[in-house]
């Protein structure tokens, strides 16, 4: 493990190839490194069909891989052009570590926990040692690899998305339809599906806490995307209050969405990430997944719900304990209405 001059730093790259809410979490370490090198050119090379999500997002050049072994091949030969001093893998596995050593920078810096580790020159131990617990939240794990090497992470950067005016002139055009006519910020925003059935909570619930919004004086919106909008349509038919069903929105779309709302309610996903880094109130409904990893990462108002298990967390493939995911659908809608509440009574942050 070599010293790192970081006077003569002039170009980072950070590999982050993974999801939505990956790689909204990404964007702390994105600030604590402008901040740490604010002469130096900062790039994130991201999936494709993922890098709109920073869109706007100033001093940092986003760097596209596709699918396929020529799309990977493509991607390590543009970022081996870019000679770079230094690179972070912030994901870990396979072709992210192929590609961290085919960029060629003098420091490949990475866990000892990852495969193929002798590829990397900078090897640290868990980022549990680098914060002295072993709760670690995913935006804490990637700040910890810059802050092994001297980086100031201490004060933990929450994550951050800016809107576009491309993305927000959109949404207002959408929102001024006349089919919907939905004022600004006088509504809550409802993202009712997620990756897995463990993660899940029922439509039904949804339905019902779109009732509770609307007393509380809310208009709703609800978001999914094409291959979910069977849901969205369950939805409004087992709802007794208007909601309005976007499933062609874009990732910059729904972020300015999500900015605009005043509430955002809705399964662990991305999209709860996505409206916490636009200082979005937020609810968060848990079943399989780690809360202490993956909790909003935000200074916005923000609850999650959620009922204990001991056998929480777990990958959320399958409910190997009761084969129907009790985590998530012993949830009542009476919590998730009490964080409601509580977080709606919160002043707002922005």
């Amino acid at each position: 493990m070599q010293s790192i001059d970081w006077t003569k730093v002039n170009r980072v790259l950070v590999v982050k190839l993974r999801s939505i809410g990956d790689t909204v979490l990404s964007t702390p370490s994105l600030i604590a490194l402008k901040r740490f090198l604010p002469d130096a050119e900062i790039d994130i090379l991201l999936e494709e069909w993922v890098a709109p999500v920073l869109d706007g997002f100033e001093g940092v050049n986003v760097i596209t891989i596709g699918k396929g072994s020529i799309a990977r091949l493509k991607a390590a030969w543009q970022i081996r052009d870019r000679d770079y001093d230094v690179v972070f893998n912030q994901h870990g596995g396979t072709t992210s570590t192929f590609l961290t050593r085919a960029a060629g920078a003098r420091h490949r810096i990475g866990y000892a926990s990852y495969q193929y580790n002798f590829l990397y020159s900078d090897l640290h131990p868990s980022p549990a040692e680098f914060w002295g617990t072993n709760k670690v939240h995913s935006a804490e794990q990637q700040l910890a690899l810059l802050g092994f090497v001297g980086i100031p992470v201490e004060d933990r950067p929450k994550s951050r998305l800016f809107v576009t005016e491309a993305a927000r002139a959109a949404v207002d055009s959408k929102l001024n339809d006349s089919a919907f006519r939905i004022p600004h910020s006088a509504f809550a925003l409802i993202h009712p599906t997620t990756a897995f059935f463990t993660k899940q909570w029922p439509v039904k619930n949804f339905a019902r806490t779109a009732e509770f919004l609307a007393e509380k004086g809310l208009s709703v919106i609800a978001i999914a995307s094409k291959a979910e909008s069977q849901i969205l349509n369950n939805l409004t038919a087992e709802s007794k209050v208007k909601i309005t069903t976007f499933d062609d929105l874009t990732l910059p779309e729904i972020t300015a969405l999500a900015e605009r709302a005043k509430l955002f309610v809705g399964n662990d996903s991305g999209m709860a990430h996505i409206a916490g880094a636009v200082n979005t109130p937020t609810v968060v409904i848990f079943g399989s997944s780690n809360r202490d990893h993956w909790h909003p990462w935000t200074d916005a108002p923000n609850e999650i719900v959620y009922e204990k298990f001991d056998c929480q967390p777990c990958p959320g493939y399958e409910c190997k304990q009761f084969g129907d995911a009790r985590c998530i659908l012993n949830i009542k809608p009476e919590s998730v209405f009490a964080a409601i509440d509580r977080v709606l009574k919160l002043p707002p942050s922005r």
